[in-house]
């Protein structure tokens, strides 16, 4: 009878493991990563808190000065209200613009330490005038990063009992090696007792075998800050996902733009293509089709049959009718001249105008090939509508960069009758709709009597 080996018990490999991954946690790169994380958040999440206080302070340090350095003055009255005031006031509006600043500091951090990507909000709208001011007021995620920084204090407990283990552990554990150095004293020698410091208050350790006891303690408290300072940074980051980041409808936008964006560079990429295509595919067969029938037209001679010539003929101005319209439609796609650059696109489309035109082009910079296109297609619409409605005898075309942000102005103007509404049509109204398909706009300034001016404004990219 053989004896042969039991199943094994799979909970023995599962203990094995989470003992193994216990001990291995001190020493990982991650580990570190999270306790220099807590360490570092712990001081700069009480940071804002101070300010307040910082403030109160000065309010109670001016109605003293008010007060008189005796003791025996006045009451501070209206001065000393207003201060106050003028001290809230200040709070309140330094409040959200200093939670920003401290909103990007923990997301760099959490970047940095923790590969963690918070997403980058809106910039705060500035205002013009006085409404700088109180800008701030309105600043909902300045107004989240502050509060944000007192919501997290339960995990700034969590962060820094984290870095306490860690630290006092690695203290604890060199008590057995540093004792026989510093206690090695003469027989009969009398030492008061070292206290060693653990998460649930202090012990103290009189001779040597009580030093294995604080090792122990060390050892423990070891073992758990890799945890601690794990759990403590999964909620910090998860406050950051909710509190500093964008709001659910702000990344929805986020969201959405970057699609739109997307879809109009594909849509422009994809209409270039085709315009190739069809001038290096459809368009040169087409014209090779029209020059063999021209050539066979020619070899017919005066002495074949009249209705085999009329057809050959009407199949030859056919092919030639055909180009044209392949022609002028693939320049409706994509016009040739943009592979250029816009501005000579818009030379080449002012030199074929039945109006004088004058251009003036101040690009630094060659906007995005879709934003290219809808401005020579808003162009060429523009001086149709003036040549055809206008009566001007001459059009100025003004094309720059404009704005903080770096938009593209496309200005067309002309000193006819003036009197151009686009709930009239005249192609005014598609020319909007094409301009707010990448979050650009059309100003029409066209009193009757003129002169028109029409400012179509576009950012440099979709």
């Amino acid at each position: 009878m053989s004896i042969g080996t039991g199943p094994v018990n799979p909970g023995t490999g599962g203990l094995a493991a989470a003992a193994l991954a216990v001990v291995q946690a001190p020493l990982r790169a991650r580990t570190r990563r999270e306790l220099l994380f807590c360490l570092v958040e712990v001081p700069l999440g009480l940071v804002l808190i101070a300010a307040p206080v910082a403030l109160v302070v000065l309010a109670l340090v001016w109605r003293f000065v008010l007060r008189g350095v005796g003791g025996g003055g006045p009451s501070p009255g209206v001065a000393s209200l207003g201060v106050s005031f003028l001290l809230l006031l200040l709070l309140v509006i330094l409040i959200p613009r200093i939670g920003r600043g401290f909103g990007r500091t923990h997301r760099a951090l959490a970047a940095s330490l923790l590969g963690v990507r918070v997403g980058e909000p809106a910039a705060p709208r500035r205002g013009h005038g006085a409404g700088r001011l109180v800008a701030p007021l309105r600043d909902g995620l300045g107004w989240r990063c502050a509060a944000y920084q007192l919501v997290k204090l339960p995990v700034l407990v969590v962060e820094c009992y984290a870095v306490f283990s860690a630290a006092v552990g690695v203290a604890n554990l060199a008590y057995p090696f540093w004792w026989p150095l510093f206690r090695n004293h003469a027989p009969g020698t009398h030492l008061g007792p070292v206290g060693v410091l653990t998460p649930f208050g202090v012990f103290h350790v009189a001779t040597f075998a009580g030093t294995w006891a604080a090792f122990a303690v060390g050892a423990a408290m070891v073992l758990a800050a890799p945890w601690v300072a794990r759990a403590g940074a999964a909620a910090d980051v998860w406050l950051m996902r909710g509190m500093l980041g964008p709001g659910r409808l702000a990344q929805r936008v986020a969201d959405l733009e970057q699609t739109r964006a997307l879809a109009v560079d594909d849509s422009a990429a994809l209409l270039r293509r085709l315009e190739r295509d069809l001038h290096d595919g459809a368009q040169i067969r087409l014209a090779t089709l029209a020059m063999n029938l021209g050539l066979a037209r020619e070899k017919l001679g005066e002495e074949a049959d009249p209705q085999v010539r009329e057809l050959v003929e009407s199949a030859h101005q056919g092919a030639k009718d055909a180009l044209v319209e392949l022609r002028n439609l693939a320049r409706g796609i994509h016009p040739p001249a943009l592979d250029n650059g816009l501005a000579d696109a818009l030379a080449t489309l002012a030199a074929s105008s039945p109006l004088p035109v004058d251009l003036d082009t101040a690009l630094p910079q060659r906007p995005a090939p879709a934003i290219e296109t809808i401005a020579y297609f808003c162009a060429a619409e523009l001086l149709a509508n003036a040549a055809k409605h206008s009566q001007a005898s001459r059009v100025a075309i003004g094309l720059a960069e404009t704005g903080p942000g770096g938009a593209l102005a496309l200005t067309v103007s002309d000193d006819g009758q003036g009197g151009a509404d686009p709930a009239r049509g005249s192609g005014l109204s598609g020319l909007v709709q094409r301009a707010r398909t990448v979050d650009g706009r059309v100003e029409i300034a066209s009193p009757a009597g003129g002169p028109t001016r029409v400012t179509v404004t576009l950012p440099m990219h979709a």
